[in-house]
């Protein structure tokens, strides 16, 4: 496949890394020559330096042949005079555009994305992706890391094994005479800094990040099961008022179940904007680093913490501040992985990285067969992908055992109809079911050829 990526930027450089690894043809056009030097030094990919939105330059970069292009530049209107390009002028197929501005994405605007008027078949949008991990995060407050897959119904959760974990040293082959009845799987493990798919043989250690699937329904037994406490969100501080945190309260607000929510915003004009918009949240203009303003918030009181201001620093500091103030839990939105490592350090609990969660729903729309979704899971290191099992697969008809998967991958869930299966050795993998796969990044090529790739479910 041949594609194109406008902007090589942390969200351009991640995807052309995924599909440069994966054989691709990919070429990589950005403004700015030192970025396209960067992806061309550290991938094999071509790189064009100038406007993605020229039609000369896209015609330098191979439009004229080109599968797919991707619009991720730093400019909405970029991306999307990039993607009228390459359809009016060189009839690429398939165009993905990042777009930012929430009046781009409004409902009543999407006639705006026709074919016959700017022709965008998918629109990512950072900030509602974004605010959607922040409240899966805030669900799951023991778990590091979460994800939903199978129509809602099952779950992927990384959790931190610490002492007093009751699998602790348990052989996993183990866990399912322990535990019978849960409908859960560890999928991958990250040890010293390695993650890998375990064996039946393999234990649990302490110290060890695991990543397992389980079902909605045994969310709470498995936190248990992992050593980790089940607890109820019920008062949450926001700290940051702009599109993200927006976009949280408003759905706090809009749940059945009610979360009481305080938003804490440095900017007037932004604070008064969000008071405008949410109607039973309170928003409180100030520095979220100011312990008065924290005491006003009752930030000793809440369940929770949520930092998503637009400035890394200042998200780990505030949520340093609420911790020390007497907030049990604290997630703050992480744009440079490299800040990663300091988050256990500084007490920090979890955390919502924008660019792994844009690469992932791009690449739920590049991955060949019918793939419902794909999670990048660490630095680009795995995957979790949920596709529908077509019936000219490899893997139709046969039982788990059977089939020949790489080291690297396991079956985390299976879908068969409404209900979700425990895949187990003898468990069959019939056509129209869904299955949910851990992959390692190096066996995803192998993975896609199990879900019979091919241009016609593309």
């Amino acid at each position: 496949m041949k594609v194109i990526i406008c902007g090589a930027g942390q969200v351009g450089w991640q995807i052309a890394r995924h599909l440069s690894g994966e054989k691709n043809d990919v070429t990589v056009v950005d403004n700015n020559a030192d970025l396209v030097r960067r992806a061309t030094d550290t991938l094999d990919v071509q790189g064009i330096a100038g406007f993605a939105s020229y039609p000369d330059v896209l015609d330098q970069a191979g439009a004229r042949d080109a599968d797919m292009i991707i619009a991720a530049t730093h400019s909405d209107e970029v991306n999307m005079v990039t993607c009228q390009v390459a359809h009016s002028v060189f009839a690429i197929p398939r165009k993905i555009a990042r777009l930012r501005s929430q009046s781009y994405l409004t409902a009543i605007y999407s006639d705006l994305y026709r074919r016959d008027h700017m022709p965008i078949d998918v629109v990512i949008s950072p900030e509602r992706e974004v605010a959607e991990a922040a409240l899966q995060r805030i669900a799951s407050p023991a778990a590091f890391d979460t994800e939903k897959f199978l129509s809602g119904k099952a779950h992927l959760l990384g959790i931190s094994i610490e002492e007093g974990c009751p699998v602790v040293n348990t052989p996993l082959r183990q866990l399912n005479d322990l535990f019978s009845t849960l409908r859960a799987i560890v999928v991958g493990i990250r040890r010293d800094g390695r993650l890998f798919a375990p064996e039946a043989g393999d234990q649990i250690f302490v110290g060890d990040e695991c990543y397992i699937f389980t079902v909605n329904e045994d969310i709470n037994r498995t936190m248990e099961i992992f050593g980790k406490e089940a607890k109820k969100q019920e008062r949450v501080v926001i700290i940051g008022g702009g599109n993200v945190g927006l976009a949280v309260a408003r759905s706090l607000e809009e749940r059945t179940e009610r979360v009481r929510a305080k938003v804490v915003e440095r900017n007037r004009s932004i604070a008064e904007k969000a008071a405008d918009i949410l109607e039973k949240t309170i928003v409180l203009h100030g520095d979220g680093l100011d312990v008065s303003l924290l005491s006003e918030a009752s930030i000793e009181r809440a369940d929770a913490v949520l930092c998503v201001t637009d400035d890394d620093k200042t998200n780990m500091l505030a949520a340093v501040r609420a911790k020390a103030e007497g907030c049990p839990m604290a997630i703050a939105l992480i744009n440079d992985p490299t800040l990663v490592p300091m988050m256990a350090p500084l007490g920090i609990d979890a955390y919502v990285n924008p660019r792994s969660t844009t690469v992932s729903s791009i690449l739920r729309h590049v991955r060949h067969g019918k793939v419902h979704s794909v999670y990048s899971i660490g630095d680009a290191e795995a995957e979790m992908i949920e596709a529908e099992v077509l019936s000219t697969s490899p893997i139709a008809g046969r039982k788990i055992r059977d089939i020949e998967f790489p080291e690297g991958v396991l079956v985390g869930g299976v879908l068969k109809g409404d209900k979700v299966v425990k895949p187990l050795a003898d468990t069959r993998i019939d056509d129209g079911d869904v299955v949910a796969l851990f992959s390692l990044a190096s066996d995803v090529p192998e993975v896609e050829r199990l879900l019979q790739v091919s241009i016609d479910f593309f």
